[in-house]
């Protein structure tokens, strides 16, 4: 296994979850849906600090257990405007409202600049509109920043799309996490052309192998990067890179 040697740590959750842990031992999930099929067995009951939340968007693979944890935490949640709004309406009082472009720092230290990604957001509340899609604001992706200036790039759920080369010149990720299962979000194929475009050293894969149509793999975009000096870190649910 590669190291990273930044002083940090980058463990995948399964799907699109991770756990980000900082040189000074400050602790960020990102989509935090912890109970997902390849989700190491008992990861939210073995949470035991969050320092901040980072939602990616709406919908429940990704949202996931943010209300949950929330309350058992009260970290701070930088999350796009209308998200911001349903989640205070749920009671958790350290929403931070942004949008994309914007940056704020969280946890004492922690940058986080929210971009774009190119997806779609509703979310479904019986409690509001029964079997009713809802607005949950645009999607996007992160950068993040620890207090060492390591930079890492979370995509959300996204397709390649052109801008993200402006991801790559303006934040410079050391690490890249992108979504590669087809269906949702791009594939292989598509994910190698937006590791190009971001041109972060290592990516760490994501989004794939949750369920039997999310048919893209590691191996594949290891091999559409062939000779491009990227590094394909495939981690195993529960893995840490650090």
């Amino acid at each position: 296994m590669t190291q990273l040697d930044r002083g940090c740590k980058i463990t995948w959750l399964g799907h699109a979850a991770f756990r980000v842990e900082s040189p000074k031992g400050k602790v960020i999930l990102i989509d935090p849906w912890l109970g997902n099929p390849k989700a190491p067995a008992g990861a939210l009951d073995a949470l035991t600090r969050v320092d901040a939340l980072l939602p990616t968007h709406a919908h429940g693979d990704h949202l996931g257990d943010t209300i949950e944890i929330a309350r058992r935490f009260q970290p701070e949640i930088p999350c796009v405007y209308e998200l911001h709004l349903y989640l205070s309406g749920k009671g958790l009082e350290k929403t931070l409202p942004m949008n994309k472009g914007g940056a704020q720092t969280v946890a004492g230290g922690i940058q986080v600049t929210m971009v774009s990604a190119d997806h779609s957001a509703g979310y479904q509340d019986d409690a509001i509109a029964p079997k009713r899609a809802l607005y949950g604001g645009e999607p996007c992706g992160f950068v993040v920043e620890l207090e060492n200036g390591f930079r890492l790039y979370h995509a959300g759920d996204t397709n390649v799309f052109g801008d993200m080369k402006l991801i790559g010149e303006l934040y410079k990720p050391e690490v890249a996490l992108l979504p590669i299962g087809g269906l949702f979000t791009m594939g292989p194929r598509e994910a190698a052309m937006a590791a190009r475009f971001v041109g972060a050293p290592k990516v760490i894969p994501m989004h794939y192998g949750t369920f039997p149509p999310l048919a893209g793999t590691p191996a594949e975009l290891a091999k559409e990067l062939s000779g491009s000096g990227i590094e394909v870190i495939a981690l195993t649910p529960g893995e840490t890179l650090q």
